[in-house]
């Protein structure tokens, strides 16, 4: 007693094909965009950046959850607006540290996922 089994396959229509292939392509240029991480992980360095530049109070750390090294760098301004060179400098890296350091908190988040 042997039985057979048949399959069929039927054809996909070409309208299946057009709907689905410029969705997968907008997925996959805005992911290409956002780096893989979506909206928030890729503009979080350009919020970091910005609220750094808000003079004094040191907030792309803050933003950045780097709470010691804000409050360092808010006492450490203090003898430096002696001298407003080395001020304009320290100013300068921390909105430079506050986007790398959201950069490197992207990497971390997407290497968890």
């Amino acid at each position: 007693m042997e039985e057979e089994l048949v399959v069929q396959l039927t054809p996909e229509s070409s309208t299946e094909k057009t709907g689905i292939f410029p969705v997968r392509i907008v997925k996959e240029i805005w992911r290409e965009i956002t780096f893989g991480v979506g909206t928030w992980g890729a503009v979080r360095p350009l919020v970091a950046a910005v609220l750094a530049t808000v003079p004094f109070l040191f907030l792309g750390q803050h933003f950045n959850r780097e709470h010691r090294r804000g409050v360092e760098w808010a006492f450490l301004q203090i003898p430096l607006a002696l001298t407003l060179v080395l001020w304009i400098g320290l100013y300068v890296w921390s909105i430079f540290d506050a986007w790398r350091d959201a950069v490197g908190l992207m990497g971390q988040s997407q290497g968890q996922s």
